[in-house]
């Protein structure tokens, strides 16, 4: 049991880059040095008809999200850094980077899917909206890091549950327009 708690720890603290880089977009929406860069990920280009990412997915906060995934990624890891001396803070800076980069990058992706499927903009699209920023920061550091499947298993149920619960409070604050 106490390697399943330790499991479970080792989940959030390391795939917590790609989950900071998740939620930063609607916080960098309420920066207004940030809120002036409104330059829509699509450029306002549409596919069969439809906006590509729509009015919700903008530069800012791709760039926002993931710069704040690799700060997180610096910091974490070189708090363990600090413990073993063989590890090089760029290689964890560069995997919060992917990981945060993955995140946004997937949910640019079910923006798309959802366009596409006349899914209105910001309406949930459940369980996709929620697991499509935790496939792609998966799939994106793969490449620097690699899961085991039980680790992949562990992020996945971790992340959606907290992401649940993240949208919600971020609800309450008034971060987000609908709880889910």
């Amino acid at each position: 049991m106490n390697s399943l708690w330790s499991d479970i720890f080792w989940a959030f603290w390391f795939f917590l880059p790609a989950g900071v880089a998740n939620m930063t977009p609607p916080i960098a929406n309420k920066i207004p040095l940030l809120a002036k860069w409104n330059t829509p990920m699509d450029f306002g280009r549409s596919f069969r008809g439809k906006r590509i990412f729509g009015d919700n997915k903008r530069w800012r906060g791709l760039v926002f999200g993931t710069l704040m995934a690799g700060l997180v990624g610096g910091f974490e890891y070189s708090y363990l850094v600090a413990l073993d001396a063989g590890h090089l803070i760029a290689t964890f800076v560069l995997l919060g980077i992917l990981m945060g980069l993955g995140a946004l990058t997937g949910d640019a992706i079910a923006s798309f899917f959802k366009r596409q499927l006349k899914i209105d903009s910001g309406k949930s699209w459940f369980p996709f909206d929620q697991t499509d920023y935790i496939i792609g920061g998966i799939l994106f550091s793969y490449p620097v890091f690699h899961y085991t499947v039980r680790q992949m298993v562990l992020i996945l149920s971790i992340y959606f549950g907290l992401h649940l619960l993240i949208a919600y409070i971020g609800y309450l604050l008034k971060f987000k327009d609908r709880p889910i």
